[in-house]
Parts: C-alpha cells; structure tokens; sequence
C-alpha cells in the first residue's frame, strides 16, 4: 500500500482525495503490473483471511466488495480515467489487466 500511495504522490503528483487527485497517469511499480493493485490487495486479504479462519461471512464481504468495486470502476473510474488521459490511459487499458496481474510490467515509455 505504501508504495502505491508514493507513486500516485509522486509520479501521479496527487493523491487519492478527490479534492487532489492525479495530474499524471500513474503506469510503473505495481501498476505496471495490474490496474488496481490497492483494491487487489485488500481483496487478496479478504479472501486469505476467510480460508484461514474458514469464514462463509467474510468470504462472501470479499465477494460483494469485488462487486463493488468491479461496478465501479467499469461505470465510473475508468470512462473518467479515458476522458482525463485520452489515449494515453486507452492504451494502458488495453496493455495492463484490470484484476488478474501481468507477469511482466508494463513499458510506460511506449506511450506519450
């Protein structure tokens, strides 16, 4: 989490407050790897912590927090994502997975 926080501070030149978002479209470190690694992650817990302790209730918490977000970003993120950074973020799009996370990083010097 600490390392997606400083690149969307520090390459991103925002933060994650509406009030201050973004000025660059953030596509190194873990995101050059998957498009939500935060969420990814959070969901990564969830998910592990529900096997651990077998539990139905938090497993199921995992599964409409994925829904959640999943809504969220297809309807609202991302066509803001696409009008903020044009062809820059559509080509991201296309090249970096939105849950399931590449082997290898995306290359951000291909696109300009």
């Amino acid at each position: 989490m600490f390392k997606t926080i400083s690149a969307i501070i520090n390459i991103g030149d925002g933060t994650l407050a509406p009030w201050n978002p973004t000025t660059k479209l953030v596509t190194s470190g873990m995101y050059g790897y998957v498009r939500n690694p935060m969420i990814l992650g959070v969901l990564t817990v969830l998910v592990g912590e529900s096997i651990t302790i077998l539990s139905q209730k938090i497993l199921i918490w995992a599964i409409v927090f994925f829904m959640f977000n999943n809504l969220f970003f297809v309807l609202f993120e991302e066509p803001n994502l696409k009008k903020k950074f044009g062809d820059q973020y559509v080509q991201y799009k296309k090249s970096v997975p939105r849950w399931i996370p590449n082997l290898k990083p995306f290359k951000s010097d291909s696109i300009s």
